[in-house]
This record gives structure tokens, C-alpha cells and sequence, in this order.
């Protein structure tokens, strides 16, 4: 038998847009905007992807970089308030071993004119296979993709 380990480990991420929290809700709802910061922007050949954005509502992506490894994501929405909140709960997979399971909470603060996002992971990383350094450097890109997607600079300011 393998040996087993898990990590528990959390994250928060803030960073001010212009964009109101309408905005910035729309670029999480809307599948075409979704798409483009959170799915395709990375230029990793897509493979599979599914998003349905309600409460219970599950998302899933199969993805590859190089063709011979594949990372799978299996999330579900539990709790949308719109414009202000989303939490869904996710497993990460690479290939056929599960390396997380994560409940991940993104608040939209009203902020002058615009919106503070903060973006919360609490997650259990599994066996070695993924560590909190690396799901936190993966979110940071992807609120900067988030970010051009809202015509905003992708570094923070």
C-alpha cells in the first residue's frame, strides 16, 4: 500500500478592480467569459469542459499541457449570491490520483466604485502530490487573467 499524507493549508488572495461587482459576478456566470480568463487563457489544449453555474450546479474540466499528463477538476456550487459571493467545493486530480480537495469562497466587496475580490481556498492537499505554494501561484494567475478579462492590468497593484 501506498503511503498517504494530507496537508491542511489556506490561502486568501485580495486585489481591488474598477470593474463593480456586477462586472466581475458576470465574469464568473457567464460561460463565454469564463471561458476565456479561467479555461482558455492559459493556452492548454482543452480536452473536456462543463460549466453550469447554479447552486448544485457542477463544473469539470480534463486538461493537458503536453499531452501525457492530464489534470481533472470536479467542482460543485454551494452558494451563489449575486454579485457578492460564490463557494463551491473542488477536487484536483492529476491522471488517475486525486491531489486535492479544496472548498474555495470568493467574496465581491463593493469598493468605491469598484470591487475588492477576495478569493479564500481551505484546502487538504494529498500525498505530496500538490502543495498550498502551487495552488496559490496558479489562483494569482488566474485573477491577473481575471483581471485582463475585466480590461484591468493583470499585475496588482
Amino acid at each position: 500500500m501506498t503511503n498517504t499524507s494530507v496537508e491542511h493549508a489556506s490561502f486568501t488572495i485580495e486585489r481591488v478592480f474598477k470593474a463593480s461587482p456586477a462586472r466581475v459576478f458576470r465574469a464568473f456566470a457567464d460561460p463565454e467569459a469564463h471561458d476565456r480568463w479561467f479555461v482558455k487563457a492559459e493556452n492548454w489544449p482543452v480536452a473536456e469542459y462543463r460549466h453550469d453555474f447554479r447552486v448544485g450546479g457542477r463544473e469539470s474540466g480534463r486538461f493537458s499541457q503536453d499531452g501525457k499528463t492530464f489534470y481533472f477538476n470536479e467542482t460543485v456550487y454551494l452558494d451563489i449570491v449575486e454579485n457578492r459571493r460564490i463557494v463551491s467545493a473542488y477536487t484536483m486530480a492529476r491522471d488517475d490520483r486525486r491531489i486535492s480537495a479544496s472548498i474555495a469562497t470568493v467574496d465581491l466587496v463593493p469598493e468605491g466604485s469598484g470591487t475588492r475580490v477576495v478569493f479564500t481556498e481551505q484546502a487538504a492537499f494529498l500525498d505530496g502530490l500538490d502543495k498550498v505554494e502551487y495552488r496559490r501561484d496558479g489562483w494569482e494567475q488566474l485573477i491577473g487573467l481575471l483581471a485582463a478579462e475585466l480590461g484591468e492590468k493583470a499585475e496588482a497593484a
